[in-house]
């Protein structure tokens, strides 16, 4: 059995219990695929003699692979594999050191362990996802994850300064931005880093024009290899093209993050909406003021924080449920003045290092908020503000925990356009979901005009199951249409995958083949995702449960 070469293989554990499978089978996403056996490398040398091992058995077991995981929170079945699982939380859960603003860390570290660490010295990462508390600082990467201050602050990518990763030869490289110099030594190597090399440089150099026009013209883009990021002619860094991959290319064993000083003094304004039309115009008179966040959810997720009251509550540690609720009654008073629930509701934060400033930013927002006439409510102190936060990140797990007979169905889930196209896609988006008689909430990103759509769907039934592939191909061609991207966080995976050759067209579609082959040629690496990917296997893995 496989399972019994591997324990001869690693130091680590090997596991293959029915519990253990079934555990793994699952993240956050609509599908359940089950894997052959699951490991735990122990250390790096762990991970190389597991790369030799599959590389050298691939050649009688074709569809052995590896497909490394860490915190399983993934929204589009990225870390799901039917042969081994590589989960990194039991080993690699390190920080090595915090020095000169930046951090050395192991990819399996959970995202709100890391937090309280750079918080000591008064450094952040600012590109947390809303599940910031399960997911870890690996797949942060892997996904080039964003988050409620992506807005002021930019995606993952911008902040990964140099990776550690095992390629497929089984040898572990460090990946940096390399100048010409540099760059020109690594391509005379006459190894496999050095074919590396020289292949991805004349991919990028032979066809550079055609792979930077490619770039969606969006602030956010996680939908396949961000070649454009690269080489820009000056800088030559594998690091961005590992970013937001998947773990299709190798497997990362390290991360060096740069961070950035943390801003002590928050103030929040809530902005209650009557419709979609005025939002544009809204966020464009926001922008200028640098909020930290810009985020926003329409009637429904506050339909469910309502529904699902106490969990919110204990999700902000409130010790009386009386006095949370207390909390509410000048909200509850503006929705009664507006005769009517509002349909969005705005949370425009502000972070600065002065109380002084903070409060500044909240009087220019007022003034600029006059001719709009939007009702509104300043909040002065976080703790007033947590609640906000609370329901915005958390109404997809309160999908996920508390609906019964139904379950959280993430297939179009993080679409992006500008946000000036929002008032004609929106609509457009939400009369398909209603065609197709499919409920969803609304919640995302309103300054970037990134929204992430979760339908709420009994898939246990063939007939809402076959919606799926229908409504997405029909919202994607709009995003698409419209000069959006199809994902502009969640990343691919499963589900994505499948699409990106209509996103992109064939000809980069065709580079993203291309990258694929010159990185991992035998397909040792999570198979089936950014390239070569079957939609009908999609379908085939919904979950019934």
């Amino acid at each position: 059995m496989i399972t019994n070469e591997l324990r001869e293989v690693l130091r680590g554990e090997v596991a293959d219990d029915n519990e253990t499978l079934t555990k793994y089978s699952r993240d956050a996403s609509l599908f359940e695929v089950r894997p052959a056996a699951v490991v735990f490398p122990k250390d790096v040398e762990d991970v190389k003699n597991l790369v030799r091992f599959i590389k050298k058995r691939k050649k009688t077991s074709s569809n052995l692979s590896l497909t490394a995981r860490s915190g399983g929170t993934d929204m589009s079945g990225g870390p799901l594999s039917e042969s081994i699982v590589v989960d990194f939380v039991r080993h690699f859960n390190h920080i090595e050191r915090i020095k000169d603003s930046s951090v050395v860390t192991e990819p399996g570290v959970f995202y709100r362990d890391f937090e309280k660490e750079t918080l000591k010295e008064g450094l952040l990462l600012p590109t947390y996802p809303a599940s910031r508390e399960i997911c870890t600082v690996g797949g942060m990467v892997a996904n080039n994850a964003g988050g409620e201050k992506t807005l002021r602050y930019g995606k993952t990518e911008k902040y990964v300064k140099e990776l550690k990763v095992v390629l497929s030869d089984g040898n572990e490289y460090a990946l940096n931005s390399l100048n010409k110099k540099e760059l020109k030594k690594k391509m005379a190597q006459s190894d496999f880093e050095g074919e590396i090399y020289r292949k991805m440089y004349n991919l990028l150099e032979d066809n550079y024009d055609v792979i930077q026009d490619a770039k969606p013209k969006v602030s956010k883009n996680s939908a396949g290899y961000a070649l454009w990021n690269v080489w820009d002619r000056k800088c030559f860094d594998l690091t961005q093209l590992f970013v937001g991959s998947q773990g299709t290319l190798g497997i990362i064993t390290e991360v060096k993050f740069q961070l950035i000083k943390t801003k002590e003094h928050r103030k929040m304004a809530i902005l209650f909406l009557k419709d979609l039309k005025s939002l544009p115009e809204i966020i464009n008179t926001i922008l200028p003021l640098e909020p930290e966040g810009l985020e926003m959810f329409d009637d429904n997720t506050l339909k469910l924080a309502i529904r699902f009251f106490p969990a919110i509550a204990k999700k902000v540690k409130s010790q009386n449920l009386i006095t949370f609720a207390w909390q509410f009654l000048p909200d509850a008073l503006i929705q009664l003045r507006m005769f009517r629930l509002a349909k969005l509701v705005v949370l425009v934060q502000f972070a600065e290092n002065s109380n002084e400033e903070a409060e500044r930013k909240l009087q220019q927002l007022e003034d600029k908020l006059k001719p709009f006439k939007v009702h509104r409510r300043i909040l002065h102190t976080e703790k007033e503000a947590e609640k906000y936060w609370v329901i915005r990140r958390e109404s997809f797990n309160l999908l996920r925990q508390h609906v019964k007979g139904k379950r959280t169905a993430p297939f179009v889930d993080d679409i992006i356009v500008q946000p000036s196209k929002l008032p004609e896609l929106l609509p457009k988006v939400q009369k398909i979901l209603k065609d197709y008689n499919i409920k969803a909430t609304l919640a995302g990103h309103a300054g970037s005009g990134n929204f992430h759509i979760i339908p709420l769907m009994d898939l246990t039934k063939e007939s809402e199951r076959k919606k799926i592939p229908e409504v997405a191909d029909k919202i994607y061609d709009l995003v698409i249409k419209y000069g959006g991207s199809i994902t502009a966080e969640h990343n691919d995976g499963i589900i994505r995958s499948p699409y990106l050759k209509k996103m992109y067209g064939n000809r980069v579609y065709g580079f993203f083949e291309e990258v694929k082959n010159i990185f991992d040629p035998e397909n040792l690496f999570n198979p089936g995702k950014k390239v070569y990917a079957d939609p009908n296997y999609s379908l085939e893995h919904i979950s019934r449960s």
